[in-house]
């Protein structure tokens, strides 16, 4: 397949999980400079250079291909040494006006049912979605607390094999460290027929960060601010899901990421009879 070089906006990446090929990998997902959506995977993104850990909202430079692997529409491989960053991500100045120039290129879904339509139809895996409201935010032990011992060894890996890097640019990678709980959004969607409500898991790297930071910060009592930011100061934003569906599961979808500008204030209406001419 042929390769080629694209500037891309970086809009999340998902918390890793352990790979046997790369010791730990990330999917991300970003938008081109028309306004496609991109998925690209797998980004070992912890192992890779520092100059080349982009972050979200931030503009790159890479070679992409399409995934020989994968028959997602949207999902491409990233050739990592090819990787350069902006300097900075996009700023949040004036109601997130650059960030929304680029959110307003996307199609953005009101409710599930016509996601999932687009998917049968269409084959559109990865895409916005703007519920109408959050209802709950379930937290529940995950099915195992820990990584396996297959899963263990996989992400030992970049450790044993010391030969991957010279000596004098060993990175020191800490073990990467499961996070204990699911994180699950039920959520409404105004639709002709009614108030629609779904359930879906959120897998975004900043929602794992989250966990990792109240927790340090709150011992035991973590869920609290937890709850404090996903499910009440979240609500008073603009909240938009980024939904990717599963490659092993196609009909499985996952809230990839958590896009939450401001609320855009609605623009006072021109009263014209009341002003002086």
């Amino acid at each position: 397949m042929t390769s080629e070089v694209k500037r891309l906006l970086i809009l999340c990446k998902t918390y890793p999980s352990p790979s046997a090929k790369y010791s730990e990998t990330s999917c991300v997902a970003a938008l081109d400079e028309i306004g496609n959506c991109i998925r690209l995977y797998p980004v070992p993104f912890r192992l890779i250079e520092d100059e080349q850990q982009f972050k979200k909202w931030q503009w790159i430079t890479a070679r992409i291909e399409k995934s020989r692997n994968d028959n997602r529409p949207e999902s491409h491989k990233i050739y990592i040494d090819t990787i350069e960053c902006d300097q900075s991500p996009l700023p949040t100045a004036d109601n997130w006006r650059e960030r929304r120039t680029w959110l307003d290129k996307l199609t953005t879904f009101g409710d599930f049912a016509e996601l999932e339509r687009a998917r049968q139809m269409e084959n559109v895996t990865l895409a916005l979605l703007r519920p109408a409201r959050i209802t709950e935010l379930q937290i529940g032990k995950a099915q195992s607390p820990d990584w396996t011992e297959d899963e263990k060894a996989k992400l030992l890996q970049m450790q044993q094999q010391a030969d991957l890097f010279d000596d004098t640019d060993a990175k020191s990678i800490r073990l990467l460290k499961k996070v204990p709980f699911d994180f699950h959004y039920r959520y409404e969607c105004d639709t002709p027929e009614g108030t629609k409500e779904y359930r879906h898991k959120i897998v975004d790297w900043e929602a794992g960060a989250l966990f990792w930071n109240v927790r340090r910060r709150h011992g035991d009592s973590w869920e609290g601010p937890f709850r404090a930011k996903l499910e009440k100061e979240l609500a008073g934003h603009d909240l938009m899901f980024l939904m990717g569906t599963m490659h092993r599961f196609p009909d499985q979808w996952l809230i990839v990421s958590l896009i939450y500008p401001p609320k855009q204030q609605p623009e006072p209406q021109r009263q014209g009879s009341l002003l002086l001419e």
